[in-house]
């Protein structure tokens, strides 16, 4: 391994082993690492969703409340092969790796993650301790917002005609008014979003990082492209004048010469880093 590399894990190390706490902030790159897509150009998601190459439908459009309204089996042919996906991956070691850190934190760790896959509570994580500002693929909300609140979408198991992106069993309804059911994610012009849930972990998750006098933010796989990780743990660190470890392997670069650059991907740097703290 590159000698930069190495000495950025030991500053690291050295760094969390003085936190009090740890916050993990994460983007698509995260998962990477766990066989997941992250939609990279346009042609990326093409070739993840070819039957969507073929109609010139972009992540845009399709992952938009436009979709649902317009083309709902379509749209659920999308987010439905995008939840039985989630639901099948096993996360990588380094979640495992993380796991393990947060026993060895005085108040914990805590994840703020713009993913909506679930990974981290599949790990073992508490889904309190876990704030997923982009909403989640495993909850449910009603499309005529008839007050029903979010819920788990344990009881839908979409049938999925893969080559023609169509949802081929029955589509999801609100079990208050009957209408039409569409993921709990933020998505593109979505003005309708539920996001109390989401709002109710921040203000959780606002008052644990208060606590701490030697936060630690661990950014892992967030880009610039979509910045929601990125710039909610920068104002942790301005507020909390905590310390930055940045995880990425495409994007590493820091501002600041007391933040530290690890430009390698999440399994491997999450398992050199619980190594050198055992």
């Amino acid at each position: 391994m590159d000698s930069d590399i190495e000495y950025a894990l030991d500053a690291a190390a050295d760094l969390i082993a003085e936190a009090d706490a740890v916050l993990v902030t994460s983007g698509a790159g995260i998962g990477i690492d766990s066989g997941l897509p992250d939609f990279r150009g346009e042609n990326g998601f093409w070739r993840a969703y070819p039957a969507l190459g073929e109609l010139g439908i972009s992540f845009v459009e399709i992952a938009n409340p436009k979709a649902f309204k317009q083309h709902p089996r379509l749209a659920w042919g999308f987010y439905g092969h995008r939840l039985n996906l989630y639901r099948a991956t096993l996360p990588h070691a380094g979640f495992q790796s993380l796991l393990t850190l947060s026993a060895k934190m005085p108040l914990g760790m805590r994840h703020f993650t713009s993913n909506v896959d679930g990974q981290f509570q599949k790990s073992g994580f508490d889904d309190h301790h876990v704030t997923e500002c982009h909403g989640s693929i495993h909850y449910l909300q009603c499309m005529n917002q008839c007050g029903q609140s979010a819920w788990l979408a344990k009881d839908f198991h979409p049938e999925i005609d893969e080559r023609a992106c169509q949802l081929l069993s029955d589509l999801p309804i609100c079990p208050i008014c009957a209408g039409l059911a569409r993921p709990n994610i933020l998505m593109f012009g979505d003005w309708d979003f539920e996001g109390d849930r989401y709002a109710r972990s921040q203000d959780f998750l606002l008052t644990w990082a208060a606590r701490s006098e030697r936060l630690v933010v661990l950014e892992i796989g967030a880009g610039t492209a979509i910045p929601s990780a990125r710039r909610f743990g920068a104002s942790l660190i301005a507020s909390q004048k905590g310390a930055l470890v940045r995880i990425n392997s495409g994007e590493p670069q820091v501002a600041r010469p007391q933040d530290i650059s690890i430009p390698i991907g999440a399994a491997k740097a999450l398992t050199q880093i619980l190594t050198r703290l055992k």
